[in-house]
């Protein structure tokens, strides 16, 4: 029988190493800096119990547990909806409007199906293929494919109303 640190070995020196990356990821998903925090957490608890039969990439399978939970969580808010925290405010005044532009789009990715604000986030936040992010989410290429397009449709429903204070001012964007 294995003691416990043989059985997590290697286990503190991944978190030490990705988790910082890992934790931005888990506050776009879950949409707020507290919420991504429990979603890491969680994550990372789910993946001690299985830390000892990883065999290969335990970051790919660290993101895939963190997915995977995050549309647990927004299904589950699907049928008790609630309101979404709003992001950390640590900003200069000078950079208020680039915080309204970010909470305004966490508003808006909170607004898509599950899946579609998964594979955005994969694709365009981890800056992951579509081969990746199928490979991620365990689903396939097409899938991925047709998600972005829809999501990004969506968001531009979304978003076709929004304006810049260049434009509110008569100057072109």
């Amino acid at each position: 029988m294995r003691g416990k640190s043989e059985a997590f070995a290697g286990l503190d020196a991944f978190i030490a190493e990705r988790g910082d990356a890992l934790l931005a990821t888990a506050i776009l998903l879950a949409g707020g800096r507290d919420a991504g925090q429990d979603l890491l957490q969680a994550a990372i608890e789910r993946l001690m119990r299985r830390w000892h039969k990883i065999d290969g990439d335990p970051e790919g399978y660290a993101r895939r547990i963190l997915y995977h939970l995050a549309v647990d969580t927004w299904r589950r808010r699907a049928r008790r909806p609630e309101l979404l925290t709003s992001i950390d405010a640590r900003t200069t005044p000078d950079e208020t409007e680039m915080l309204d532009l970010r909470d305004a789009l966490i508003r808006a990715l909170s607004q898509l199906p599950p899946k579609q604000r998964a594979v955005l986030v994969l694709r365009y936040w981890e800056h992951l293929t579509e081969a990746e992010a199928a490979e991620r989410l365990g689903c396939s290429v097409g899938t991925v494919k047709s998600s972005t397009s829809r999501g990004l449709a969506r968001l531009r429903d979304l978003t076709s109303g929004w304006t810049t204070d260049k434009e509110k001012n008569g100057a072109p964007a």
